[in-house]
């Protein structure tokens, strides 16, 4: 099981560089890690110094890196599909459509990097991954697709469920089903495909969820504007369920200001690299393995009937807070999350909710 790293920062502040540095420093300290991009430029590898592929290549001892392109993922990920119609559609509609065919649509790079990932994490050939993305928002939005994915699954499935459509289609779907798919579909809200994907999706849910697997560290230099992106990404952060393991100030000295900004995270100074030495940069790095000692994003009492989240960088104008559904929705910045309650709590009414100190506080 690897621990997967990303940065999240204004762009310029030097989250590529600081991706690399990490890499180095973690290596050194004899962890096996995969540094990986979605920057196809050729600056990456000038940054390394050596040519980076698709593949992994070798950098240093315990340090490899690969650059993500999102054609050949695609191509392979296809692959996987046709493998998984198979199993489960007596005649595969997909077999003449060729992964050497598709083109990349807006949104799939994000879902085709987390896929590669999952697959790498997964192959325990590593034992940190740092990924470096080309816009922070983006990277949020990948880490918070399985959560995302896992509300759309079980909301449209138990609407669809309990719509008259359904009741009025469902004696009739699997006589008819059963001649095209080869598993039954009546029963348990469609069987196994739907089970698979939701287990699937709810194992990347936790995993994001848990700083022992995934972390972020906020990059920044003293400019107004990046310290102020740094900080909106922070609660941007925990409306995904990621956790935040500390900032990095890049090339600047800190301040009172600064620290009470990003308090409580660690605050590391970080110097100038100069030339191609990285010893003055890896040295100034944090422990990447003390993050499960910050605020967790979402804590559940359903002793206490509260929920509560922890959402820096967002005052109490910026948090929006509605009961539709089954489930509470937070509305903060650009993100937007559905809490999965206990069923101790699931479909009882919000009482009250209070903000205070950078934690939203909800009772049921």
């Amino acid at each position: 099981m690897a621990l997967i790293i990303t940065f999240l920062g204004k762009g310029g502040t030097g989250r590529t560089t600081l991706a690399i540095a990490s890499a180095r420093q973690l290596a050194q300290q004899g962890k096996r890690v995969l540094l990986t991009t979605q920057d196809a430029s050729p600056a990456f590898s000038m940054l390394l110094g050596k040519t980076v592929g698709t593949d992994p290549t070798e950098i240093a001892p315990n340090f490899q890196a690969l650059q993500f392109k999102s054609a050949q993922l695609l191509e392979s990920s296809w692959e996987e599909l046709k493998t998984l119609e198979a199993q489960y559609v007596r005649t595969p509609f997909f077999k003449n459509v060729y992964g050497q065919e598709l083109g990349v649509l807006p949104g799939m790079d994000s879902a085709l990097a987390l896929n590669a990932i999952r697959q790498y994490e997964a192959g325990d050939q590593y034992d940190v991954i740092i990924y470096d993305g080309i816009a922070s928002p983006d990277v949020l939005r990948m880490l918070g697709m399985p959560e995302i994915l896992s509300w759309y699954l079980r909301r449209f499935r138990q609407v669809f469920l309990d719509s008259d459509f359904w009741k009025s289609l469902s004696p009739f779907v699997q006589p008819v089903a059963s001649t095209v798919l080869s598993v039954d579909i009546s029963a348990n809200n469609f069987s196994q495909p739907t089970n698979q994907a939701s287990n699937m999706l709810d194992q990347g849910t936790a995993a994001v969820a848990d700083p022992n697997r995934v972390v972020a560290y906020l990059v920044t230099t003293s400019d107004p504007a990046a310290v102020a992106t740094a900080h909106y990404l922070w609660g941007c952060a925990q409306q995904v369920g990621l956790t935040v393991g500390g900032a990095l100030l890049n090339q600047a000295e800190t301040t009172p200001e600064l620290s009470a900004t990003f308090a409580p995270l660690g605050l590391s100074l970080i110097p100038q690299r100069s030339g191609d030495d990285w010893q003055s940069l890896t040295a100034a790095l944090p422990d990447f393995q003390q993050a499960s000692n910050l605020p967790k994003p979402i804590t559940i009492d359903a002793a206490q009937s509260q929920v509560t989240l922890f959402l820096p960088g967002f005052d109490k104008k910026q948090i929006k807070l509605t009961q539709y559904g089954p489930e509470v929705t937070i509305e903060a910045g650009d993100q937007r999350r559905n809490i999965l309650l206990p069923d101790s709590l699931r479909g009882k009414p919000v009482t009250g909710a209070k903000f205070q100190e950078n934690h939203l506080t909800i009772s049921f």
